[in-house]
């Protein structure tokens, strides 16, 4: 499941949008609040716990005192610059990408050939994705549904600017493999263990700003709207679950 599921979320989405063409952006948009509300739940109920006792270490005796306060606060400082540098990390990545990682691509000129910057920008965001999926395989499917409408999008915004349609197929299936190729990675790289904390740390990070910006970015007028509140309500409860 770590590497099938986020593999055949950009391969599903890719179809869709190659077969079906859809049309209503208000279905995409809703689809994009509920992925963005349960990666980030996934994310702060999973994710975040794990990182936090992975930088402190066993500090906590059997009566539940901290053992080392002040190194404890230390450890828990650090992350939270690790965290920090994951957000401005992604922050970087998406001046290159133009927010692809979270659907918000546009223009309708044509294209002869891949836009590198995006490719490789979008590659290193879903690399880094994969890696916690090792030891936290409940993510796969959080990753996955953030794939799904996303592949959806970047499909349709390459056949609209008249994309090599093989062009378009190689990105995608190379795109696919990334998440998948992180998690490969994590697994059995042991020096990559050395440093799990401030890897998952940078990507919890990455996470928390691209589902924020979901969830607020998927509706622009920022009207109150009833339909993206369930959306959201439904990632919440569908990861409570997880």
């Amino acid at each position: 499941m770590a590497y099938i599921v986020p593999l055949l979320a950009v391969i599903i989405g890719y179809l869709i949008a190659l077969l079906l063409q859809p049309k209503n952006k208000k279905h995409l948009k809703l689809l994009m609040a509920f992925s963005g509300s349960f990666l980030l739940t996934l994310t702060v109920t999973h994710l975040l716990p794990d990182v936090y006792q992975a930088a402190m270490g066993d500090l906590v005796t059997g009566g539940g005192h901290l053992h080392d306060h002040d190194h404890d606060h230390g450890g828990a400082a650090r992350i939270g610059f690790f965290i920090m540098a994951g957000i401005v990390f992604q922050i970087i990545l998406e001046y290159f990408s133009k927010g692809a990682e979270h659907g918000h691509v546009h223009g309708h000129e044509k294209l002869d050939r891949i836009p590198w910057l995006l490719f490789i920008s979008l590659c290193i965001h879903a690399l880094f994705e994969g890696m916690p999926i090792s030891q936290h395989s409940e993510l796969a499917l959080g990753i996955g549904i953030h794939h799904l409408p996303i592949a959806i999008i970047l499909t349709a915004f390459f056949i609209n600017a008249q994309m090599n349609k093989k062009m378009v197929f190689v990105f995608m299936m190379l795109f696919s493999i990334m998440t998948p190729l992180g998690t490969l990675i994590s697994s059995n790289v042991p020096i990559l263990n050395t440093y799990y904390a401030e890897i998952s740390a940078i990507v919890v990070g990455i996470l928390f700003h691209i589902s924020s910006t979901i969830i607020f970015e998927s509706n622009e007028d920022h009207k109150f709207n009833i339909n993206k509140l369930i959306a959201i309500l439904l990632g919440v409860i569908a990861a409570y679950f997880i």
